[in-house]
């Protein structure tokens, strides 16, 4: 070992000598020799690397006493602009192939050099000249990119937002965002597409199949979808499948999110359905082409209605019940399923993962077994492996893009594995009880909401039963938004006279009495919150309360500390291949491409934190990094 050490540092010390000599084109002055200890390795970050560099470059960084020096009979060197310019660029941290292997690689393909390739396979008449960016053209260093990403965070502004229509600010986990979320042993290889490598994935995935299918009381589980706007979508595609394409209406309650009710209009021009958006009360079903109907539950502006008998008249009529929910309002309300619903689409977002402005959050899919064949999305299935033991894979695979192409049910691409993991982990770590608590005392705040609101006079609380949201018809409502906004305070306004209050598990007494204030319209306010505590009550109806079992299985009641969950998040982890080990065969997407540099701001509070519909004023910096349609 010892004499191969040698060997190669001699090696080491005649190429560099060599490089030294032609850099300086053969004009060599008389001196001693250069004497120094080569490290025992040379990095291939490092500029000895290639034999492009000059002599300034090559030998820069190393203490030459006769190369440099100072005063008369001293040999002055220059060094290059290059060589004071930052070192932490991104390519040659990223793009592992020097140039001297990418002449290899192409030689291999039959070519001379990487350009010689691309000419031969691209089109010039779908190429341009050059491509051009006068800000970024010379490309940000990794530090650089930092600094300019907090930059663009510091122009956002976080306000409470109380705006609900789907999305709530949460309380991530610190053990979920820092061994999950920010874990390259979970974020790098997303799509399980390989059984034998991704048990523990599967499980993680299985887990949250399960959390669905026990909240929505249907068997039947998707593993995940893009958002709810997109899963109401697939449903409504579902419909449409069921009645194989005889009858092209689908029917939208007005009460369901305005977001959802545009894209499923979008999608369904794809699938040449007509979307009607009607009042409930006013659905009619006597044309005979109608495949589906569409409710919200609890509904956008808050209210819970029972759909025991809209959905027994739906069935009669032929007509597929599709019902949008909420996960933390079924931990307190009788499940879609046991309401008849054929159809179960949401969103996961409130269960650990951030707003961002928007997403993306994994989003779900309940259904039937019946209907197992038409889901969308991937599916976990237990299985057993070649010795016989239980193991997991993803069933009816006969269903995804990549196999049945054109005619597929499911693109697991955009499925949301990492976030359907995290929104998984939230329930293994807070429970069944955990939750409930987490439920109740978001309806309790919202119930201190209403009740303090009464006191006040002049404002009418909506008579219907709600969850977490509050709607309230008042005078002005501009006014009291703007009141609101003055206090760092976002309100949903529905019109001139209505607007609606939404709470969640990071809301506080203090934000209620900010609240407070607000609507008091600077009249004093004679309460607290904390001493209306007595006089709320639980505002759902017996009727629709709860009343079924559920996270039962054992993953759901035994993690709950710090460390039992992060020793549980690290024997799943140590089951699977992550770009920590290689690279992937299949199923990372576009996730190994990403760097730390680029992965951190994800998690900053500045990015995280926006409510998707908060005024654009207060997103500055995310409309910054948003590319915007460029004007003819």
């Amino acid at each position: 070992m010892e004499r191969a050490r040698k060997v190669a540092n001699r090696a080491i010390l005649k190429r560099l000598v060599n490089e030294s000599k032609q850099s300086r084109n053969g004009e060599m002055s008389s001196r001693s020799p250069v004497s120094y200890t080569p490290s025992r390795y040379v990095s291939s970050l490092s500029p000895f690397g290639s034999k492009n560099h000059s002599r300034s470059d090559s030998l820069g960084a190393r203490n030459v006493s006769n190369n440099v020096g100072f005063g008369v009979g001293s040999q002055i060197r220059s060094i290059s602009v290059e060589a004071l310019k930052s070192s932490d660029t991104f390519p040659r941290r990223h793009n592992s192939a020097t140039p001297e292997e990418q002449t290899k690689m192409a030689e291999s393909c039959g070519f001379d050099s990487l350009d010689a390739l691309i000419d031969a396979t691209v089109p010039k008449a779908i190429r341009i000249d050059s491509m051009k960016f006068p800000k970024f053209d010379g490309g940000l260093t990794e530090s650089q990119m930092i600094e300019h990403m907090k930059d663009l965070e510091s122009k956002n502004k976080i306000f409470k937002s109380f705006i609900g229509m789907g999305y709530y600010n949460t309380h991530v986990p610190p053990v979920i965002l820092r061994n999950i979320m920010e874990n390259p042993a979970w974020y790098t290889q997303y799509t399980p597409y390989q059984a034998e490598i991704s048990q523990g994935r599967l499980e993680s995935l299985l887990n949250f199949q399960t959390m669905i299918t026990d909240l929505t009381g249907l068997p039947m589980s998707n593993a995940s979808l893009l958002d709810e706007g997109t899963a109401a979508a697939e449903a409504m595609a579902m419909c449409n499948n069921i009645v194989k394409g005889k009858k092209k209406t689908f029917i939208i309650a007005n009460n369901c999110h305005p977001q959802t009710i545009d894209i499923c209009k979008t999608r369904a021009d794809g699938f040449d359905l007509k979307v009607v958006t009607a009042d409930l009360k006013d659905i009619d079903y006597s044309s005979g082409d109608v495949c589906g109907v569409l409710v919200q539950y609890p509904g956008t502006e808050g209210e819970i209605l029972d759909y025991g008998e809209f959905v027994k008249n739906a069935h009669a009529q032929g007509v597929k019940v599709v019902m949008a929910t909420d996960l933390l309002a079924l931990i307190m309300l009788k499940p879609p399923g046991e309401l008849g619903a054929d159809i179960v689409v949401g969103s996961a977002q409130r269960f650990g993962v951030p707003m961002g402005y928007g997403g993306p959050h994994a989003a779900f899919l309940a259904t039937s077994q019946e209907y197992k064949r038409m889901m969308p999305g991937r599916i976990i299935g237990v299985s057993v492996d070649s010795s016989g033991k239980p193991a997991l894979r993803m069933a009816m695979q006969t269903r995804e893009q990549h196999i049945r192409r054109d005619k597929a049910t499911s693109n697991i691409c955009t499925a949301q594995a990492l976030l359907a993991n995290m929104a998984a982990m939230y329930a293994v770590y807070h429970g069944p009880e955990g939750l409930k608590t987490i439920a109740q005392r978001v309806h309790g705040l919202a119930g201190a909401f209403a009740v303090g609101l009464k006191k006040l006079g002049n404002i009418e609380v909506q008579g219907l039963p709600f969850f977490d949201t509050v709607k309230v018809t008042c005078a002005d409502a501009h006014a009291i938004a703007d009141a609101a906004y003055k206090s760092e305070i976002n309100l949903r306004v529905v019109d001139a006279k209505t607007i609606t209050v939404s709470f969640d598990e990071t809301t506080t007494l203090d934000d209620l009495d900010k609240l407070f204030k607000v609507f008091a319209g600077g009249k004093p306010v004679s309460f607290t919150a904390a001493s209306l505590a007595p006089e709320v009550e639980n505002a759902i109806p017996s009727g629709l309360l709860r009343q079924s079992s559920y996270l039962t299985h054992q993953i759901f009641n035994a993690y709950h500390t710090e460390h039992e969950l992060l020793r549980y998040l690290h024997k799943l982890q140590s089951k699977d291949l992550s770009l920590c080990h290689s690279m992937i065969p299949l199923g990372s997407c576009t996730m190994k491409l990403n760097a730390t540099t680029e992965m951190m701001p994800v998690t900053w509070p500045g990015f995280t934190d926006i409510h998707p519909f908060a005024p654009s004023e207060q997103a500055q910096g995310y409309q910054a990094n948003i590319p915007l349609p460029r004007t003819p």
